[in-house]
């Protein structure tokens, strides 16, 4: 049972959830295969190509990444740089592969997503600097891959989102690559942990503020002041202006909540166009239960928005 007013087609679910106890990065790492267990096989239908690729970082680290390709499409098609989430700790192509074969699939775009190295063995900026390197990558192999460089988009959940959020800062304040969306589903952004939300959900589902607390204090324990502590929390960034059309998705009963829905208020407040959607009754990664009506709803809304963007 739940004190939480969780959707009735979530409930059920919430006895399979494991608790994500982040103190102990070699047990959380040991419970990879029961998280994957959560996660329905990866369905790729017809038309989709999958390879690997090696990118050269700009540390000079080499990135693993996967390339989505729909076959059979006349002319350019648009780019994604997909990012995985998991708290900047966990996670990798794999786990969150459905998401990138998905886009590829309904959106028509060649869908690159990196194996960026996570904390706490590599701090911020090392898996920032792996997606924004993986953009570069798509940007400047756009003819090779069929892309329409004016149709580059970045995007992601959770820590994916907050990573795409920095990734377009990134782009906006080092003149790079041009992004023409940014996708922050239920995204990660501010490591203050001062809102209402993170205040209150300490047992939500899947993610709570103890969760939040260790995810942020990994991710910043090497030396964040080298690159900017706003792209490592892009709510710190000051000035949102000149950033890309923005989807943000935020759950009820997430800790993560309050910090997307100010995020995306400062982004219309600085000019930015920007869709933001609030799911009643879920709580963060909720989606994975994808028979429920509500992750049906959510699952459509960001594909369609996805779809308009990159038309």
């Amino acid at each position: 049972m739940t004190k939480y007013a969780i959707d009735p087609e979530l409930t059920p679910w919430l006895a399979m959830i494991p608790e994500v106890d982040l103190s102990d990065m070699t047990v959380v790492r040991a419970q990879r295969s029961e998280l994957q267990h959560l996660i329905p096989p990866v369905v790729v239908p017809d038309g989709i190509e999958i390879r690997e690729v090696t990118i050269r970082g700009r540390d000079g680290y080499d990135i693993r990444a996967k390339v989505y390709t729909p076959t059979g499409l006349d002319g350019l098609r648009p780019g994604f740089v997909y990012i995985h989430g998991g708290g900047f700790v966990m996670g990798d192509i794999e786990m969150m592969e459905q998401g990138a074969v998905d886009i590829a699939a309904e959106a028509g775009a060649v869908v690159v997503s990196p194996d960026y190295r996570l904390a706490p063995e590599h701090p911020f900026p090392a898996g920032l600097e792996d997606c924004y390197a993986t953009l570069e990558w798509l940007a400047a192999n756009a003819n090779e891959l069929g892309v329409d460089p004016d149709r580059i988009a970045v995007g992601g959940g959770s820590a994916g989102g907050g990573l795409s959020a920095g990734v377009a800062l990134l782009a906006r304040d080092r003149s790079g690559p041009a992004i023409c969306f940014q996708v922050l589903e239920i995204p990660e952004l501010d490591d203050r942990l001062e809102t209402e939300s993170m205040r209150e959900f300490v047992d939500t589902p899947l993610w709570n503020r103890p969760a939040a607390e260790y995810s942020w204090k990994y991710y910043l324990s090497g030396t964040p002041e080298t690159l900017g502590l706003q792209y490592a929390a892009p709510s710190r960034a000051e000035d949102l202006s000149g950033l890309p059309p923005a989807y943000v998705s935020v759950c009820e009963f997430d800790p993560l909540r309050d910090e997307g829905i100010i995020y995306a208020q400062r982004l219309l407040q600085a000019g930015v166009s920007t869709e933001l959607h609030h799911y009643r009754g879920t709580f963060h990664g909720s989606g994975l239960v994808a028979t429920a009506e509500v992750s049906k709803r959510m699952a459509s809304d960001v594909m369609d928005a996805i779809r308009r963007a990159l038309s």
